[in-house]
């Protein structure tokens, strides 16, 4: 009788402990990522941005919070907020106190769809389904019905009382020691409430460098922004994957992005044009679904030197 249960209960003991660790250890270990990016035009001083993404607050989450207050001590030129900072209804108070000190510097940010919408119960198997289907968020999806409705207006009032500019399908520039960086930002793509053709055009002459920030880095928006010449773009949303499979990588992405660009520095060409692509793999995780594996939780301090 023990050699017949021996397998299935060690197979068990097996995920039972990697279960713990992915949900007590990993999913709580935070890092930081720094990255060299070869974009600014010759002669200009670098740029240091930290790119925070996919908070995914929820209440009591006191190690989270405490991780991104410290984070001020980076001193960045400015920081970029890509968006999803909520799991709970009840996190924005939360969200505007972690991030305090990260204010008190020049920033920028867009919204993802869990800033919008509480989350839900969602089997993960459906991720994997969802991309041998080629369906992903609203893009051919049937629209949101009875979910949660977030008070983002709060967490946006609290952004723009400190003096982030809000991208939302909008252009802004920032000025960071006399230099001047244009921000073209979308709102979520993968809940469809992007609107490149308001933002189209490419960079602006007059300013001394530009980038696009978006959530999700679905392929529709990356090829906008690469056709109309942007040297760099920002997203979030992939999580990097969250639940990945060491020396293999990721299974999915939850947008149209391949899976070997899922998080970290990569390149988008469309036909002539290249742009430097960065994804952050995100500091949190949906309520519903608090783990990580082979993916720790990370923000990006990413460097803007000249190019080579």
């Amino acid at each position: 009788m023990r050699a017949r249960y021996g397998v299935p209960l060690s197979i068990a003991a097996a995920g039972a402990a990697g279960l713990v660790y992915s949900a007590g250890f990993e999913a709580r270990s935070f890092r930081l990522r720094r990255v060299t990016v070869p974009v600014l035009p010759a002669g200009m001083r670098p740029l240091r941005v930290l790119q925070v993404s996919d908070i995914h607050m929820v209440g009591g989450q006191r190690k989270k919070q405490r991780w991104l207050r410290s984070l001020a001590g980076l001193r960045p030129d400015f920081v970029i907020n890509t968006g999803d900072n909520l799991s709970d209804p009840e996190g924005i108070p939360e969200v505007l106190d972690a991030l305090g000190p990260l204010m008190e510097f020049p920033g920028a940010y867009v919204f993802g769809s869990n800033d919008y919408y509480g989350p839900t119960p969602r089997n993960p198997a459906r991720y994997l389904s969802e991309k041998f289907q080629g369906r992903h968020g609203l893009n051919g999806n049937p629209p949101v019905v009875g979910v949660v409705h977030n008070r983002w207006e709060d967490l946006r009032d609290g952004f723009d009382g400190a003096g982030w500019v809000n991208l939302t399908n909008t252009r802004s520039t920032l000025k960071i020691d006399g230099v001047s960086v244009e921000l073209t930002g979308l709102d979520d793509p993968h809940i469809k409430r992007d609107r490149y053709a308001q933002v189209a055009g490419g960079p602006s002459e007059t300013a001394d460098f530009s980038m696009g920030v978006v959530h999700a880095p679905y392929l529709r928006v990356l090829d906008a922004y690469t056709a109309d010449g942007y040297p760099l773009i920002l997203a979030g949303h992939t999580h990097g994957g969250q639940l990945c499979i060491p020396f293999y990588g990721a299974l999915v992405t939850n947008c149209d992005l391949d899976t070997d660009r899922v998080k970290g520095l990569s390149t988008h060409t469309v036909d002539d044009h290249t742009a430097y692509l960065h994804v952050s793999a995100g500091c949190g995780t949906n309520r519903y679904t608090p783990v990580r594996f082979a993916c720790p939780p990370e923000v990006t301090l990413l460097t803007l030197v000249g190019k080579e």
